[in-house]
């Protein structure tokens, strides 16, 4: 059955159209009365970033939650992943986050964590959603058993000492130039602090928020700025997060992209090197570049693949055991210290291993060569059936897997959010991939206009 509110990664849409206050209130109210348990004053701590509407949903929240006898704790702009830890760290019954995360600023979403700071399972989520649509009068809180709401100071250090703790108590980063691009988000504040305390000299853009320039022209998804900084600057290495840093990319001294597929690498090595991986492997999606693959299979790692999106790949390494995962996008979760994708704390992870291999970033991130991939997107009308469950279309889908023959991969699969379809291939002949591609698409074309 289709969720109303509910989507992977908590509720999210256009602000004051799809994300409006009445909603937001709703959202905190049916929350709260999930999370409402124990003769103990629950509380719930709320975390946001730097749009303009997060004001607005962070009060309507706050409405909500304390309209059914929830504590708020306030924490301002924050990273995702330190709401997450302060969730745990605070005793929480729950946490929220207010973003859209690398989305524009008139989007915006509320993420919800559980009291481990974990996010929701489907079936808590669900019974928000039951809640959201129910008429809520009668279980409201009488007067004496409001909550109350103030803001919490401080959480800032908290955030900044438990990511420098993931590192080895000796290790400085003196003697690194780096360039950090904050996405004018939510880590503008804690993350330069937080790597001038690691002994960097700091060079910060994406660090003026005006509620309307998160992610713009900056961040994780728009990596130019930084890269031409880096050269600029004649820096050692440039770090971008996204709006709610919980994704980052790496650009090396020559300004070139480091993806998260190579991140992913470097952690894994580092870490087998060190005895540190809990299981002989990492766990990405179908995304993941084949060049990731073989070079893990090159040191004897293994690599396990879900769908898309940090909740299959975080769901698959807790059933499985692993403690290292993440996706081409570079939201990696490193759960022996996070419950969620933290971009800070995989920079550090990476920065550790600059510093003690002592070579350039451009040496030590570049683990493999990605083989060529191309993707291409064909829009279907909706109300009709899948165009992927069509006879020719799965015959296309075959004739190109015959025709790779075990030399790439295939990846044919409909948008979780509009109407498309995506073909994506790679492989070691790119001109093969490009036309087994081009064959499938045509398929699926044919079959959407009929």
């Amino acid at each position: 059955m289709g969720r109303k509110y509910f989507g992977t990664d908590g509720i999210r849409g256009r602000a004051n159209d799809v994300i409006t206050p009445e909603l937001a209130l709703r959202a905190g109210q049916a929350t709260g009365l999930v999370f409402r348990h124990g003769e103990h004053r629950n509380r719930v701590v709320i975390g946001k970033d730097t749009r303009l509407s997060s004001y607005m949903i962070e009060t309507a929240l706050v409405a909500g939650f304390t309209s059914v006898g929830l504590d708020v704790l306030l924490l301002g702009p924050m990273p995702t992943p330190a709401v997450a830890m302060l969730t745990r760290s605070m005793r929480a019954d729950v946490g929220v986050m207010i973003s859209a995360s690398h989305n524009p600023y008139s989007d915006n979403g509320i993420k919800l964590f559980a009291p481990d700071g974990y996010k929701l399972s489907d079936e808590v989520e669900e019974e928000i959603e039951q809640l959201i649509d129910a008429d809520l009068t009668k279980k409201l809180a009488k007067s004496p058993a409001l909550g109350r709401a103030k803001r919490i100071e401080g959480v800032h250090d908290r955030y900044i000492e438990f990511a420098k703790r993931t590192l080895p108590r000796a290790l400085s980063l003196e003697g690194l130039r780096v360039v950090v691009d904050c996405a004018n988000g939510a880590a503008y504040r804690v993350v330069p602090e937080a790597l001038w305390e690691l002994g960097a000299e700091v060079i910060s853009i994406g660090v003026e928020p005006d509620g309307f320039n998160i992610n713009r022209d900056c961040g994780s998804t728009s990596p130019q700025a930084l890269m031409a900084k880096v050269r600029e600057m004649r820096a050692d290495v440039g770090i971008a997060l996204d709006g709610d840093a919980d994704r980052v990319v790496l650009v090396d001294e020559r300004g070139h992209l480091i993806d998260g597929d190579q991140l992913l690498a470097v952690i894994a090595e580092s870490w087998k090197e060190d005895g540190r991986l809990a299981q002989p492997g990492l766990v990405a999606t179908i995304m993941s570049n084949l060049g990731l693959e073989r070079r893990l299979k090159e040191v004897g790692l293994s690599l396990l693949r879900t769908p898309v999106g940090d909740r299959y790949v975080l769901e698959e390494m807790r059933s499985q055991g692993y403690n290292l995962g993440g996706e081409p996008s570079g939201h990696i979760i490193l759960s022996d210290y996070a419950t969620t994708g933290d971009g800070f704390v995989a920079a550090l992870q990476v920065l550790a291993v600059v510093k003690k291999l002592d070579q350039p970033v451009s040496k030590v991130c570049h683990r493999f060569d990605p083989l060529p991939q191309f993707t291409k997107n064909v829009r279907f009308r909706t109300g009709k059936v899948q165009p992927t469950e069509h006879a020719r279309v799965r015959d296309a889908i075959a004739d190109a897997e015959l025709r790779l023959n075990g030399q790439g991969r295939l990846i044919v699969r409909p948008s979780g959010t509009e109407p498309v379809v995506r073909v994506t291939g790679e492989g070691d002949d790119p001109e093969l991939v490009e036309e087994v591609v081009d064959g499938i698409v045509e398929a699926l074309t044919d079959v959407a206009a009929g």
